[in-house]
């Protein structure tokens, strides 16, 4: 009850800052720039200082609180500011201008549900242990230097922007493509502030992986500093996401129904 109240109160201080400041300033927008967009940049940017800020202070926040309540807290956080991101998203996707209408040409759908299944591939990388995201084994910092981490050493930005990429071709409406925009742009933050915070903890050692990566996909194995092992990703976790990929998309339509019962 109190999570749902503090969601509408986010929503109506929102709506009275845009209003309040457009009013100010005479300003109009176009009919099809709907409060949609706003809002979900609202969302966007609240996700990202939640989530950033909070890996900032990882280092600090363990030594006062130890590392399994760090990630108890930390998921408390993020994963309700992520499922309202995602339920706003779904009840939202075709809000504003429509730009392009691809989904009846032959080969577009099979298309985008290719590009997310390689996406879910990066976004969830086999290199992440299970039981720490859960804090039932003491979470750690690791520094990968095989599978998934091979091809990028930011898998999850490279998954971001595929996905993006995939749900902007399908939907093409202006509401989308402020969507990826926002996500992107948190996610090449992400990219530089990441690489900070493994400089800052491991030093020297994390340098001499940075010269050994590479962020833009498959260019260390391009440029010989790595070499892509098939073997390495011939593992459980890869399974479970195969799984998971398969069961989403047979529970797409449920989704889309469940969620457009929720008035946000």
């Amino acid at each position: 009850m109190l999570h749902f109240f503090s969601e509408k109160m986010f929503f109506f201080a929102y709506e009275s800052i845009y209003r309040c400041f457009f009013a100010q300033f005479n300003l109009k927008l176009p009919l099809w720039m709907n409060d949609s967009h706003f809002i979900m940049i609202a969302l966007l940017f609240t996700f990202a200082i939640a989530h950033s800020g909070l890996a900032a202070l990882r280092m600090w926040a363990e030594r006062k609180i130890g590392a399994r309540l760090y990630r108890v807290f930390f998921a408390l956080v993020s994963i309700p500011l992520a499922t309202v991101l995602i339920i706003y998203f779904f009840n939202h996707r075709y809000d504003g201008l429509v730009l392009w209408q691809l989904q009846d040409i032959s080969g577009i759908k099979e298309t985008v549900w290719i590009l997310s299944f390689i996406s879910f591939i990066f976004l969830y990388p086999a290199t992440f242990n299970l039981l720490e995201i859960a804090a039932v084994a003491k979470p750690e910092v690791h520094l990968y230097e095989t599978g998934i981490i091979r091809i990028s050493r930011h898998p999850q930005m490279v998954g971001q922007v595929i996905w993006c990429i995939a749900h902007t071709i399908w939907l093409g409406t202006t509401f989308t493509l402020v969507t990826s925009f926002g996500l992107i742009a948190h996610h090449l933050f992400a990219v530089w502030h990441g690489d900070y915070r493994l400089t800052k903890r491991y030093g020297e050692a994390f340098i001499k992986v940075k010269e050994r990566t590479s962020i833009i996909p498959f260019l260390a194995i391009i440029d010989g500093r790595q070499k892509l092992e098939i073997k390495e990703f011939l593992r459980p976790a890869y399974v479970g996401v195969t799984g998971f990929v398969f069961l989403f998309w047979w529970l797409h339509p449920w989704l889309m129904t469940a969620t457009s019962r929720i008035n946000l």
